[in-house]
């Protein structure tokens, strides 16, 4: 079945084909290879030609295991989830804990990789990949688990992970911003900070914002921005589940 045959064309809806003889190339080592050239130069530089130079690999050894880029984006992001910590459900009590150290992991993975918050709105049907779909079981094992109903469960993952892939997408574009510059985030901020404060100065509460935060080391400051928001959406999921 090609591609284009199937009711809803993704890698994780087609078969994947048996071979008889051993391949010399193995899908896995196509993924680790793209997510290699991604981490190196980011998505616009991802096609299947350079892929298969970096294999030395033709196309039809290529084609064999992933039929175009889409499915090709579709195994590296869901290979990018299989970093994170899967959470333990362990003490219904300690939900709160195990969802914090998720969104730290999720977090995470998405700066070491910043290119896929690119792609995240363009990979089909990846939440079928085998590392999303653990890991949104695991989730809901713990919310399950921790009083929420199955539904209200699914809409708890929903909110953590939309929270976390929104805010970490503009980490990740700043991120690429300052590694494009080559400076430091420290260097950048104090390059741009008298034209921010010159730009907020019409508006009070910006400008009081702007002048508590003068001098904050920058990356601690991202880093409690992330554990602030991230503890008004787990106050509000709390307060849903008393009053279940």
């Amino acid at each position: 079945m090609s591609a284009d045959e199937q009711p809803f064309p993704s890698v994780w809806t087609r078969p994947r084909r048996q071979r008889r003889e051993q391949p010399a190339l193995t899908r896995e080592q196509i993924v680790s290879t793209a997510i290699e050239l991604l981490d190196a130069e980011g998505i616009d530089a991802l096609s299947m030609r350079k892929l298969g130079t970096r294999l030395n690999a033709g196309a039809t050894s290529m084609y064999s295991h992933v039929a175009n880029k889409d499915e090709l984006i579709e195994l590296v992001v869901d290979e990018i989830y299989g970093e994170i910590e899967l959470p333990d459900a362990g003490d219904p009590a300690e939900w709160r804990a195990t969802t914090t150290r998720c969104a730290h992991s999720l977090r995470s993975a998405f700066l070491r990789h910043p290119w896929i918050v690119s792609v995240l709105g363009e990979v089909g049907v990846a939440y079928l990949g085998p590392n999303i779909l653990r890991l949104s079981e695991s989730l809901l094992t713990v919310f399950e688990e921790a009083g929420f109903s199955l539904t209200e469960a699914d809409e708890a993952v929903n909110t953590v992970v939309s929270y976390v892939i929104g805010i970490s997408t503009s980490e990740a574009a700043w991120l690429t911003t300052l590694a494009r510059s080559g400076r430091s985030e420290q260097e950048w901020m104090d390059r741009l900070w008298p034209a921010a404060e010159q730009a907020v100065a019409p508006y009070p509460r910006l400008r009081r914002l702007y002048a508590a935060q003068r001098g904050q080391d920058r990356g601690g400051a991202r880093e409690d921005h992330f554990d602030g928001g991230l503890a008004c959406v787990l106050d509000g999921l709390e307060a849903r589940r008393a009053r279940a």
